[in-house]
């Protein structure tokens, strides 16, 4: 019976530990998905109480342990009806995930901090007493382990706060000091709710051909990916260092330029991204335009005249200021007679007395514009427009940024990446352009637009209304705007097929779709904003 017993409290011990150990790790991948950032993995946990907080299992347990206390169960049965309870972890496995858990040295710290806590949870209560029972007050712990994990993850992070401040700021001296001994470095820094990355790579495309030229790869636009890059990647060779600047709160941009001051500074766009954790638009753009206060007198500054908050910040600066135009508007970089095709676009750039014809693989107007941002820079680098050309003509999509693929004679418009209102309205215009007998637009709708997210997903339904024969909604919740949008605009909603997950929807993509067709799939939701 001694065995017997010990089999079974072995078998329930084991199963609560890799209940935990799953629980743990899928709130490790959330709170590292939202950037560490505690309020934003706060809110989430808000919204998601009866869905990852507090689960039926828990309930089960309780119900195990004050049936144990009250009548006595015997401990080989407690732990079996245990074992049972905490059997299932299916909600915590992201088997397909889009963007997998990274045990950097940070996460590897709050990991080992997170146990250090369960266990001390474990040792008060076992030793504390609260039962009469060794066996009643062990899975008492195990299981309130398991109930707070998310919050044991988050007391982790927020212990470790004066560790990660202090590695940090090493990060950031070491990267200030390298700068500053580079006189003869030219930073360029781009910032903007949307293109930042495209117009970075069109730059790096361009100056490349005269200089040897760092840019910072992805989306490395925070203090330790811009610190990550100076510190292992810049030698003494570059003469220039192309460099994005993310921004989600006040003073980010501020502290990206206390690294990396900039000598030119482009601005590409003011929009309602991250609008959830800045407020309104207007302080969006403050935020964006400070970094023009970091330029020198001797700075460049390079504007879109297109966009009424980035063309405002012009006034007042105390440094050259250049701007673009995809318009047509006169400015001191502009396009005309622009033309969309399957292979990409043509058009021509002018600038003063000189004017020369471009041809790009990328689709889309707001591409254009990137492109003139990135000539505005070449320019001012000494190149001359027939040679950026060549530079242009070069150029590839980025992945999942509106890039055109063909699958069997299907053609795939990717835009899956961090959907935005212009970038999903130039996105649907350019599906509109295709002759296709079916065009379809995959999408789960667009996400931290804080109060305005509702209203922008519905108009966002009304564009793709004119555009699209099929629309395809990822998720019943998220997609109700655009579903609204669409019944709005008189969209036969025969043609609207509302699933639960992307999967799905390549399911009936699959089956539908003939050679010929166009596939628009705009934005791919981060896991943690996933449906189901």
């Amino acid at each position: 019976m001694i065995v017997f017993t010990s089999i079974c409290i072995g078998i329930g011990i084991g199963f609560a530990l890799w209940r935990i150990a799953k629980r743990s790790r899928f709130f490790f991948h959330t709170f590292q998905l939202f950037g560490y950032k505690q309020p934003a993995f706060h809110k989430w946990l808000a919204e998601h109480v009866t869905d990852v907080g507090i689960r039926t299992s828990h309930l089960f347990g309780l119900g195990v342990l004050i049936g144990g206390w009250i009548l006595s169960v015997p401990n080989w049965a407690l732990f079996m009806l245990w074992a049972f309870s905490f059997a299932s972890s299916k909600r915590y496995r992201r088997d397909k995930p889009k963007k997998w858990l990274v045990w950097t040295a940070r996460m590897k710290r709050i990991a080992g901090l997170s146990g250090v806590l369960g266990l001390f949870v474990v040792f008060l209560l076992v030793f504390g007493a609260p039962f009469q029972r060794w066996s009643l007050n062990l899975l008492l712990g195990l299981g309130l382990i398991d109930l707070l994990s998310p919050l044991i993850v988050s007391l982790a992070a927020l212990l470790l706060v004066p560790v990660e401040l202090r590695i940090q700021e090493g990060f950031k001296r070491e990267a200030r000091t390298h700068l500053a001994s580079r006189p003869d470095l030219s930073i360029v820094a781009i910032t903007g709710s949307y293109g930042k990355t495209s117009v970075k790579f069109a730059i790096l495309e361009i100056l490349s051909q005269r200089f040897p030229t760092l840019a910072t790869p992805g989306s490395f636009n925070t203090p330790m990916g811009i610190c990550k890059v100076v510190n292992n990647d810049l030698t003494d060779e570059h003469r220039y260092a192309v460099l994005e600047m993310g921004m989600r709160h006040p003073g980010d941009i501020a502290e990206l330029c206390k690294i990396a001051r900039p000598d030119i500074a482009i601005v590409t766009s003011v929009g309602p991204a991250h609008l959830e954790y800045m407020g309104s638009i207007e302080a969006i753009a403050k935020e964006k335009a400070s970094i023009l206060s970091f330029l020198p007198s001797g700075g460049v500054a390079i504007l879109n005249q297109d966009d009424p908050f980035v063309r405002a910040m012009k006034e007042g600066l105390d440094c050259r200021v250049l701007t673009v135009s995809a318009s047509g508007d006169q400015a001191d970089f502009f396009a005309t007679e622009i033309e969309y095709g399957k292979d990409g676009a043509s058009f021509i750039i002018h600038s003063g007395t000189e004017s020369h014809s471009f041809n790009t693989k990328l689709l889309g107007r707001h591409n254009i514009l990137n492109i003139l941002l990135a000539v505005a820079v070449g320019s001012e680098a000494g190149l001359s427009l027939r040679q950026m050309s060549h530079a242009i003509a070069r150029l590839e999509p980025i992945d999942h940024r509106l890039k055109l693929n063909e699958r069997g004679g299907l053609f795939v418009l990717d835009d899956a990446f961090n959907s935005n209102p212009v970038g999903a309205a130039n996105a649907v215009e350019v599906l509109g352009a295709f002759k296709s007998e079916r065009r379809v637009v995959v999408t789960p709708g667009m996400i931290e637009l804080g109060e305005q997210e509702a209203a922008l997903n519905r108009v966002f339904g009304t564009q793709i209304a004119s555009s699209a024969t099929d629309v395809l909604l990822v998720g019943p919740l998220r997609t109700k705007p655009i579903y609204e949008g669409l019944v709005s605009a008189g969209f036969d909603t025969q043609h609207i097929k509302v699933v639960n997950t992307l999967f799905e929807a390549q399911d009936w993509i699959q089956a539908h779709a003939q050679p010929g067709d166009v596939v628009l799939y705009e934005n791919d939701l981060p896991d943690q904003f996933t449906e189901a």
